[in-house]
């Protein structure tokens, strides 16, 4: 395994195929309006219902602030336009889906494990660990990127199908244009992602902000209830059941997996309430990191893909913006947390989980009521035979150099944080 560290985040020394891409983009006129939008969406269904009509207000908010992103240039508005339309069809197809198959509504959801927890606080390694038991229900990156297939094509739920082959051809292109980004967070068509691809096809969700510059976004998501948008992100649960086979048993075709969820979103953490509202009887698994790693990774990172959406990589700002972020995550998971029923409740401490991720898991497993068996050890074992932390190479973070912050100068930042989880504050290691 070897380290890395990107030395040229604040002034990046492009490729040629990153100049090409920047370039190319720039002879592009693009439309951030909220008909293109849905106008290219009904094109490529030939679909025109898109359910609650309240979500275009929400989508404007997205493009507006979008518009005010003053760093952005032509391929990172490309970047957005890309995604809402997809959201778009998505949420077409999704309102189809529904009304031919009414009796997706009357799926259950029984008792969830849903993992909540800073972005880069082993949410992820979590996740995809207990995903490899296959007695769970999870949702692999390529079918989040489009969770209801076209109805001209075929439904295989393996490699050849139309929907595996695009994300892995996204995800080449993007391994090709951005290659570091697998080392901070792989996003392999494979990888067991995150639900808040769902709720983004609600368009609420706090996803934006990773993509570009979007205070306003930032403030109008979190001034309003998020209830309602989790109660979509419940039926989008039911419709993937459905579409599994894991909903209505052999009635609806499909590979018969249990029906039983294993999901995470680190947006969860700020949203505690509309969460355990929609999910009272979900198994709660909260992260915790100290703030400071957690925030030198996070900012890391969108410096980092920066580099091909904006033309002055603003490093202050950048810094400024994700230690407000990390920080208001965690004032509401602080708020919030007791909120949650302690008995279907579990903290997972990052450096307890790194150095023993296996009896962490068992310890997930008992209180969830879940038995651990010799299949689920053996195949809890082959995927951590095959993603060895690091897999791809280290990074090396150095938020000095890079953001002109000392960790030093922070803790007293998170001390709130920090006597709510004593474990995690390395003033006292």
């Amino acid at each position: 395994m070897s380290d890395i560290r990107i030395t040229d985040l604040a002034q990046p020394e492009l490729s040629e195929l990153q100049k090409n891409a920047i370039a190319n983009a720039e002879r592009v006129e693009v439309d951030l309006s909220v008909d293109a939008i849905c106008n290219a969406a009904m094109q490529t269904t030939e679909l025109t219902d898109f359910g609650d009509a309240s979500f275009k207000v929400r989508l404007e908010e997205q493009l507006q602030a979008v518009r005010e992103d003053d760093w952005l240039n032509n391929f990172g508005r490309m970047g957005v336009v890309g995604a809402k339309t997809g959201q778009a069809v998505s949420r077409l197809r999704v309102m189809d889906a529904l009304k031919r198959h009414p009796k997706i509504y009357d799926i259950d959801i029984p008792r969830p494990l849903m993992i909540a927890g800073l972005p880069r606080s082993g949410t992820t390694h979590l996740l995809n660990m207990i995903a490899a038991d296959t007695r769970f229900r999870s949702m692999p990156m390529w079918e989040s990127r489009q969770p209801v297939p076209s109805p001209d094509e075929p439904v295989t739920r393996d490699k050849n199908d139309p929907r595996h082959v695009r994300c892995t051809q996204s995800y080449q292109g993007t391994d090709a244009l951005l290659p570091l980004m697998k080392n901070m967070h792989d996003m392999h068509p494979d990888h067991v992602h995150e639900d808040i691809e769902l709720l983004d096809i609600d368009f609420s969700s706090y996803v934006l902000e990773w993509m570009a510059h979007v205070p306003r976004w930032r403030d109008y998501y979190l001034a309003h209830d998020q209830t309602p948008h989790y109660a979509f992100l419940r039926t989008m649960l039911k419709l993937l059941s459905y579409y599994s086979g894991t909903g209505f048993g052999d009635e609806s075709g499909g590979d018969m997996r249990p029906r039983r969820w294993i999901t995470k979103t680190p947006q969860h953490l700020e949203q505690l309430v509309p969460l355990h509202n929609n999910f009272p009887d979900a198994l709660f698994l909260v992260t915790h990191r100290d703030p400071i790693e957690v925030f030198s990774s996070a900012a890391t990172l969108v410096a980092y893909n920066s580099r091909v959406r904006n033309d002055v990589i603003h490093m202050k700002e950048i810094g400024d913006y994700w230690l407000d972020r990390v920080e208001r995550l965690l004032r509401a998971c602080v708020r919030d947390i007791d909120v949650l029923p302690p008995e279907q409740t579990m903290d997972v401490v990052f450096p307890e989980f790194m150095k023993d991720d296996m009896a962490i898991v068992r310890r997930v497993y008992e209180r969830a009521g879940i038995e651990m068996t010799e299949q689920a050890e053996a195949e809890l074992a082959a995927y951590l035979d095959d993603n060895p932390r690091g897999k791809h190479g280290r990074l090396i973070y150095d938020i000095e150099s890079d953001f002109g912050l000392r960790k030093e100068d922070l803790y007293e930042r998170f001390d709130f944080y920090y006597e709510r989880y004593p474990a995690l504050d390395p003033r006292k290691w």
